[in-house]
Formats: structure tokens, sequence, C-alpha cells
């Protein structure tokens, strides 16, 4: 059965809209940049596919400006994901608009795993969507584009989820109390940070999503397939193996805001975050920042 899904607009102190209502996937890859730059560009290429034609309009030039995307801006992003010659990060953000959170976007965030300026980096590819475009495509045709975009990713973890869709993590820059209110009621609703999470995840998990890819070492780590099938016995969930000891778990027929103040969190959402709460990213430390602690909670917000 098909939820309802709100309709969000979050803006900043300027009246931009920081972040709005949409689909997110994202892949997390415990590989140098230069390992997968081919699989990456032809990622992107299979999104530029699916969307509709013009959507993407704005790229994050090398000089770190908002530039017109056209033929020259294109071959300046495949040289960024493709060229394998010198080290340090790669960084590719396709936008619709230069000033707001649009409804399409890509992040490419290319880590070196020996990076002395990234805690526990991992190699980062980001996509959104309006609602819009699920509601006319259905969840069928979106979970094919998310198995089509992770095909040849050597992903140790990924996920699509309904998301408050932005760039660079700017939801975080609307008024803070609405934010932390459609948090708190939508415990399906996602708050993606491609950037800084290329720099902190590693290896770890995030919380369970409606669509959960899982490679290696998190796979193993978890028992492998069969233990995930005995941990959750559920009519809504399939668990679809892929290529490269690797998983996609579907948790249900539709992504879901699960809107707490009308239903409880589905049984099968608290059974994979049980059984992936040993390897789920955390913060550590004594002297933790509030954003820190309220991230740690928020990933923890189905056990």
């Amino acid at each position: 059965m098909k939820p309802i899904f709100p309709a969000i607009r979050l803006r900043d102190k300027g009246n931009w809209l920081a972040g709005r209502d949409g689909i997110v996937m994202a892949f997390f890859i415990h590989r140098d940049h230069s390992e997968v730059g081919p699989a990456i560009w032809r990622s992107i290429q299979a999104y530029l596919r699916a969307i509709p034609p013009g959507s993407l309009n704005w790229y994050t030039s090398a000089d770190g400006d908002m530039v017109p995307l056209d033929d020259e801006g294109w071959e300046h992003n495949r040289h960024v994901v493709i060229e394998r010659i010198g080290g340090g990060s790669r960084t590719v953000e396709l936008r619709e608009s230069p000033s707001e959170a649009g409804s399409y976007q890509v992040e490419y965030y290319g880590r070196r795993l020996d990076s002395p300026f990234h805690d526990a980096p991992a190699t980062t590819l980001s996509f959104t969507f309006p609602t819009e475009y699920l509601v006319e495509h259905g969840a069928v045709r979106l979970r094919s584009l998310a198995l089509e975009l992770a095909r040849e990713l050597p992903l140790n973890f990924g996920y699509a989820s309904f998301a408050l869709v932005s760039t660079q993590g700017s939801w975080a820059s609307a008024d803070w109390d609405i934010t932390e209110a459609l948090l708190a009621r939508y415990a399906g609703l996602d708050a993606p940070r491609a950037m800084r999470l290329s720099s902190d995840l590693g290896t770890r998990a995030l919380a369970p999503a409606w669509l959960t890819f899982l490679g290696q070492p998190l796979l193993g780590q978890l028992g492998g397939i069969d233990a995930l099938r005995d941990a959750l016995p559920f009519p809504e969930v399939s668990l679809l193996p892929m290529d490269g000891d690797r998983v996609l778990v579907t948790l249900d027929e539709w992504p879901d805001p699960i809107d707490t103040r009308t239903k409880p969190i589905p049984p099968q959402y608290r059974a994979l975050a049980q059984r992936m709460e040993p390897f789920l990213f955390q913060y550590e430390g004594e002297a933790l920042l509030p954003y820190q602690q309220d991230m740690n909670r928020w990933i923890r917000r189905f056990l």
C-alpha cells in the first residue's frame, strides 16, 4: 500500500529553499577513488538517462564556484571521475539550481583510504529524486533503478530512503525547530550528509532504510545472506543476492515515511537495526559536539 508522503519545504534565514521532500540513494565504497572511477561514471550516466532532460544545470568547478553545466562542464566532470593519475580527493557536484535545494542532484566524493585528512574515508556517491518522481513511476521502477545504479559499485553499504533532499546537507541550515520536529515525527525520513559521511563512515553502516545494500565486510559481519533471512522473517521483506558478494534488502513495498503519530516502527526495521547494531556508525569520545550526539541518537532511532 502506498503511504502518504508529507510535502516538505525547508527554508533558511534568507528564504532560500534549503531542503525538500524526495528520495535519496547513497552508496559507500571502501575503495580508493582510482579503483572505481569508470563504474562511478557509468552509474552517473544511468542516472542521467533516468531523469527528465535538463534536470542538471550547474556543477562545482575546479575553483569551487557554481557554473553552468554545458558540454565543457560534462567533460570536466568525466575527467574528474575517470582520471586515475595523482592523489588527493575527487569531487563532483551536479545540481538543478545554483543556489537552492533542487529535486535532482549528484554528489560524488572520491576518497583515498590512506588520506591523512579523513578519519575513516569511504568513496561516496549520492543521487536524489523528488517525491513526484516516485509517485509517477512507482516503487518497483525506483527499486529497479537503484539496482541499476549500484550494479557495478563494489559497495560495502548503501541505501535508498524517503529523505530531506538538499545540497551538501543544507537542510541543516533551515529553522532547526521545524527540522527537528520533522525528524522526530517521521522515523523513515532520512537526513543525508554525503560529504561529511565520506570522511567518517569507513566500513560501518547507517540505519536501515527502505532499500538497504550490504556488501563486504558488512555482509560477512552480519553472518551472510542466510543469517539475514533468518533474522528477517517478515512477509514485507525480500533479499536479493547481487554479484560481488552483495545483497539488497527491501523492507517494504514502498519507501515509508513512518509517521510515528499514526503507527509504530515496523518490526522489520527494528529487527534489521538490531542485527546491524554492532556495526552502526557512531561518533566516539567523551566531549562530543551537539550535532555528533544528535546524529548518534538519530542513527539508532530504530533500536
